[in-house]
């Protein structure tokens, strides 16, 4: 009887235009956010080039660690840090759809009216932890670029390590410690004892779906980093590799894949170094 009113009162019809709404706006936010990000990140990567430093080795460092003239640290690290979490948004946003999706059906079958807030906390937790991924990245890098710049013996032997550290981020993706962060990736499932409706567990499953991510993503992300923090086509590999491994039947099978094109790269890179050097 109730459910009979509640269709004569039009109220399922109202449900129903009411979700297909919120989907709608689900998916056109994420659209434009992806698109926004990714020309963002498009026109910084042709500005990037340029403004690479020579070392006498005869490979050449980014700006992306130094200072600007007459810029201060702090502001050098919020520079970067900006750059860098448009960059996550683009890289990102593919693979974690489907998982804020989930968490909508979730809270939605809760009675949740609130989901576009919500998502949108989800969403803050997920970033917020790749940028502090990012602040640590700089850190390193700018430790690194220093010394680089203040030792030539060291920055000669920069490109040989840099081919080392890519092949053991290859190495990485045959490991069972990647198969299980990327298990827990892929089966990232929506438990209904820790996300009843409310904004402190919008922002705490936010923050876990991040580090899980940013576990599975980090041996990419150091081939990212390594290669060229600014380089286009890395940057689409890497995006490309970290969808696939989430999104398509066989990840680990993909994730293996992956690794055999890094270590081949690593590989390459170590030869040209010999070469260099």
């Amino acid at each position: 009887m109730v459910i009979a009113s509640k269709f004569r009162n039009g109220q399922f019809r109202r449900d129903g235009a009411r979700d297909r709404t919120g989907e709608g706006a689900f998916w056109g936010v994420s659209a434009l956010a992806f698109a926004a990000s990714a020309t963002v990140t498009i026109f910084w990567c042709g500005s990037m080039p340029a403004m690479g430093v020579t070392m006498p080795s005869g490979w050449t460092m980014s700006r992306a660690w130094m200072r600007m003239p007459g810029q201060t640290w702090p502001a050098a690290a919020a520079s970067f840090v900006g750059m860098w979490l448009v960059m996550m948004v683009a890289m990102m946003l593919p693979s974690l759809v489907p998982m804020l999706r989930r968490y909508r059906s979730a809270v939605d079958k809760r009675g949740e009216t609130r989901l576009g807030w919500l998502t949108m906390l989800v969403g803050a937790g997920y970033f917020f932890v790749w940028t502090l991924f990012g602040l640590a990245a700089f850190a390193i890098g700018v430790a690194l670029a220093s010394s680089e710049m203040q030792q030539p013996a060291l920055a000669r032997v920069v490109p040989l390590a840099s081919g080392f550290v890519v092949l053991v981020a290859g190495t990485i993706q045959f490991t069972r410690w990647k198969a299980n962060r990327l298990t827990c990736c892929r089966e990232a499932q929506v438990h209904g004892f820790a996300l009843a409706p409310g904004v402190g567990t919008a922002l705490w499953h936010g923050l876990g779906l991040g580090l899980d991510c940013a576990l599975c993503c980090a041996g990419l992300m150091v081939v990212l980093l390594v290669i060229g923090v600014m380089d286009l086509r890395t940057m689409a590999g890497v995006t490309a590799a970290v969808s696939a491994e989430r999104l398509v039947p066989g990840g680990q099978r993909v994730a293996r894949a992956v690794g055999s094109l890094v270590v081949g790269e690593g590989l390459l890179l170590i030869t040209r170094a010999v070469g260099l050097v």
